[in-house]
């Protein structure tokens, strides 16, 4: 008999985890997002691509509630966010419901926003405690379990200037985690690493795939999109251009905007590589 994997058995469910319709958002008066839909389920890693100022983080941002949509509706896991329907009007939630909503998603950074006066364990230990009423002993157990789970177990009272920017990085996402989120965003979480850095954050992040977590995830970072994500989404101007399979959309895109993104990003990783090697040459003299 075959064997499932804990990824694949999270896929079965018939509703979306992320439900978005007609979403839009604009910052004065320039739309940032313009009628974006997109489905996620339960165990699906969906990656963005695209230009910078495409959308994509503002997206995210309107799922986890840091922006607030002015057209269209997300539900997260069959809830409305942000809102509650009544006589067919929506009504704003409050704060502390907004709130409630918010800790069922982990969000990862670009910038890693540590608290810089606590050590990797006391900063992943402070939202149980603080937010969710964890007992102290339960939330340190716990945050030394996820310090272990993305390689840092022996680094618990580092604090973050103590620490490389991966693994900042990394005690960022073990933070996330640490209030067992249903779903995790992460918006470009290695663009500002050093390029040798990069491998162990991304490392961490396809375990957790593996392990089943749903995940959206904007990123250049196209090999990780090829091999991880079971979708990838181009996005430009505020709207979906082209979505699909990784091996579809990266090496036989169908639409000129795609085409055009995916040949500069080439560009780019070769011209960067060219540049590696003339620095390792240089080094030899």
């Amino acid at each position: 008999m075959t064997q499932t994997s804990a990824r694949d058995t999270t896929r079965t469910s018939a509703m979306p985890l992320v439900h978005a319709v007609n979403v839009h958002k604009s910052f004065s008066g320039n739309e940032v997002l313009n009628g974006i839909d997109m489905d996620v389920a339960a165990g699906e890693v969906v990656c963005l691509l695209g230009p910078s100022g495409s959308g994509k983080t503002t997206f995210l941002r309107c799922i986890n509630q840091l922006e607030t949509i002015q057209r269209g509706r997300i539900w997260i896991d069959g809830e409305l966010a942000g809102y509650e329907e009544k006589g067919g009007k929506l009504h704003r939630l409050a704060d502390k419901s907004i709130a409630a909503q918010r800790r069922e998603i982990g969000m990862v950074f670009q910038r890693f926003n540590l608290f810089p006066h606590m050590t990797a364990l006391e900063n992943i230990m402070e939202a149980p405690v603080q937010v969710g009423g964890v007992r102290k002993s339960d939330a340190e157990k716990r945050a030394r379990e996820l310090l272990g789970r993305v390689g840092l177990g022996e680094r618990c009272d580092a604090y973050p200037a103590q620490l490389s920017g991966g693994q900042q990085q990394r005690v960022a996402i073990a933070r996330a985690l640490a209030m067992d989120p249903k779903l995790m965003l992460f918006d470009e979480p290695t663009s500002a690493l050093d390029p040798e850095l990069v491998g162990d954050v991304l490392s961490v992040m396809r375990e957790l795939a593996e392990g089943g977590m749903t995940m959206i995830v904007v990123t250049h970072e196209m090999g990780f999109a090829r091999e991880v994500a079971d979708r990838v989404v181009f996005m430009d101007s505020g709207v979906v251009v082209e979505q699909g399979a990784p091996a579809e959309v990266i090496n036989n895109p169908q639409h000129e905007r795609t085409k055009s993104f995916l040949s500069r990003i080439r560009e780019e990783n070769e011209e960067y590589a060219a540049a590696l090697v003339e620095r390792a040459e240089a080094e030899k003299l």
